[in-house]
């Protein structure tokens, strides 16, 4: 049995199936209340059914992980050879998920480091990527851990929504709590800082606001090498508009990934969501 560092995130990540196939990445899932029906994301929940709720106002709320889950997958990973494991999850100002696994680590049967990377979907994606690559490269846990906060702290993220409404809902929204009285008149771009979600700027229609967060990928993306992922919830048109037109401008482009989010996002960003996630090499 070889012996390596395992790689575990949670499930709003939004990786690529392929690209968790090929570096060998397990995945946990948050679950997504509908109703009175728990479903998991990823596995027992669409996107597709998820917008559906949301526009008929049926009640959509997320929760985390159990740490029971976690000690599973942990024990799991040690029995199937892993010597140490790197377990990365979104902002714990967005979710109890690090909480659950910090719980867990703690009686894994091989040393775990848990890592509140501050971010979300493929900003938490680069960040597990990159700690993949480090340690099938021969890295240590602390050098894939060093590797993963490097990655999440050059990675940036700006995002569209059509409404505040379910971020109010959701308690997600923090200091741009102050635009709700006059949610109407503005589009605002929202951006992750310290892993909360905060007001960026604000612009006067929607169109603007796309254009807007087309400029301000671009000037992020600079020269540099960079990856790109280009997240949406039922605008996949407008999702593949902005990506066809990063491709043409960012020079030093090496990927770009298209992707609806998934049902955990989508519950506190509404149908309309439209976002880019910019993260260096």
């Amino acid at each position: 049995m070889s012996r390596h560092v395992a790689i575990v995130t949670d499930s709003t990540a939004y990786l690529p199936p392929r690209a968790m196939e090929r570096h060998g990445i397990t995945t946990v899932p948050l679950t997504v209340v509908l109703g009175d029906q728990a479903l998991e994301e990823g596995t027992e929940i669409s996107t597709r059914s998820l917008a559906q709720a949301l526009q008929k106002r049926r009640s959509v709320t997320t929760s985390r992980p159990s740490p029971q889950v976690f000690a599973e997958t942990y024990r799991r990973l040690a029995e199937s050879g892993a010597s140490g494991i790197v377990s990365l999850h979104l902002s714990a100002e967005l979710s109890g998920t690090y909480d659950a696994a910090v719980l867990a680590a703690r009686e894994a049967p091989v040393p775990v480091r848990v890592v509140d990377t501050g971010v979300v979907a493929m900003a938490l994606g680069f960040c597990a990527l990159t700690a993949a690559e480090a340690a099938e490269a021969g890295g240590t846990v602390d050098e894939a851990v060093t590797a993963a906060e490097k990655r999440a702290a050059g990675t940036s993220a700006v995002f569209y929504v059509d409404t505040l409404d379910y971020l109010r809902r959701g308690g997600r929204i923090g200091a741009a709590r102050k635009l709700l009285g006059s949610a109407l008149a503005v589009k605002p771009l929202l951006q992750l800082d310290d892993g909360r979600i905060e007001l960026l700027e604000k612009v006067r229609t929607a169109s603007k606001a796309i254009a807007r967060l087309e400029e301000l990928t671009v000037e992020r993306a600079g020269n540099a090498e960079v990856d790109i992922a280009v997240h949406h919830l039922a605008a996949a048109d407008g999702a593949a508009a902005l990506a066809d037109r990063l491709r043409a401008r960012v020079p030093g482009l090496a990927d770009l990934h298209v992707s609806e989010v998934g049902a955990v996002i989508g519950a506190h960003t509404g149908p309309g969501l439209l976002g880019a996630v910019v993260s260096p090499r």
